[in-house]
């Protein structure tokens, strides 16, 4: 696998019960190129022991790394100065990265939706009597209708495309939510840092 090698990798764990793999693959040619199973969470030792092992690969075909891929973890930048040196590239793999900021744009939205809930103001059971009550009853279903509409919708707030029916749609639900619009230009510009273009 080694005799194509790109230069290029990218290194993860994955866990399967009580077990860990760590793999190392060709970040442009897609081939596992090395890989260990431990039977505990890895620690930095074992991360720079396992890329330890790898160099010594690389150092017998006399052939260099110049960047690897990680998924963000705390586990990966001393091991990789420690063993392959500062001069090579590392970078946080964009699934991973997209992953974690989606993650909080739809957390901000749950959290404006629980914020709505609070607004409810309380109500006896049964048909509202008298103008004050059906006022009150009357905002309470215009606020859980906004309530269910930010949740039937949140996925237009992490969405990488969305049809102008779409955007006209998230305008009306986040009508009086400003950081709820700034968080979908977030997203945008998000999703613009990956465009190969």
């Amino acid at each position: 696998m080694l005799a194509e090698f790109s230069g290029y990798i990218a290194a993860d764990e994955l866990y399967d019960g009580p077990f860990c793999v760590l793999s190392i693959v060709d970040n442009h040619r897609f081939h596992r190129l090395i890989y260990e199973v431990l039977d505990h969470d890895p620690t930095q030792d074992d991360i720079r022991r396992f890329f330890g092992r790898f160099k010594r690969h690389l150092d017998t075909r006399s052939l260099t790394l110049v960047g690897i891929t990680t998924d963000g973890s705390s586990l990966y930048p001393d091991p990789i100065v420690q063993v392959f040196g500062p001069e090579v590239k590392h970078q946080l793999c964009e699934f991973h990265v997209l992953q974690e900021i989606t993650r909080a744009v739809l957390k901000a939205v749950t959290q404006a939706r629980k914020r709505l809930k609070t607004r409810k103001i309380p109500c006896g059971r049964g048909r509202p009597c008298g103008r004050k009550a059906r006022v009150i009853a009357r905002r309470n279903k215009r606020l859980q209708q906004r309530i269910k509409d930010l949740f039937d919708h949140r996925h237009l707030f992490v969405k990488k495309k969305l049809t102008a029916q779409e955007k006209r749609l998230l305008q009306r639900i986040t009508r009086g939510f400003p950081a709820l619009r700034t968080l979908r230009t977030d997203m945008d510009q998000t999703y613009g840092l990956f465009e190969r273009t």
